[in-house]
């Protein structure tokens, strides 16, 4: 690989089916509902590897949101599948930065995302350098 050529990580998927629940007066999904279906995805992520809750409860580490940035682009209505793919973009130091996007059934995107992250150190209320279970929980190897 090209030393000015970026990493490439892998794609997380997850899918979800809107429900009443997620809309708003307008019927479509309400925008503070895609940051609790992003944070899902995210959950899913690190849980399928190994970095779940019972991980963070017993090692008192775990990921925290330094800044959020969406971008709506669709409306999603009522019963309709959304696909969210989540991927790492890079990580320097103690931070990262991981893209979430929203796909309709269709393909199109309802919703794109960045999210900062970070390691926390629940304790010692500071972020941390990833640990090698953190690396393998956001995608980093």
């Amino acid at each position: 690989m090209p030393e000015s050529a970026a990493p490439t990580y892998p794609v997380h998927v997850y899918r979800v089916f809107i429900r009443e629940s997620h809309l708003d007066t307008f019927g479509h999904v309400n925008n503070a509902t895609y940051l609790q279906l992003f944070e899902e995805a995210r959950w899913d992520l690190i849980t399928a590897a190994g970095f779940g809750l019972d991980t963070i409860q017993k090692t008192r580490l775990g990921p925290v949101i330094l800044e959020a940035t969406v971008k709506f682009r669709r409306e999603v209505k009522n019963r309709e599948t959304l696909t969210i793919k989540t991927t790492l973009l890079d990580y320097e130091g103690k931070i990262g930065r991981l893209r979430q996007v929203a796909l309709k059934e269709d393909g199109e995107l309802a919703c794109d995302s960045t999210f900062v992250i970070g390691l926390w150190d629940i304790d010692a209320r500071k972020l941390l350098l990833p640990t090698e279970e953190w690396k393998r929980a956001v995608g980093m190897i």
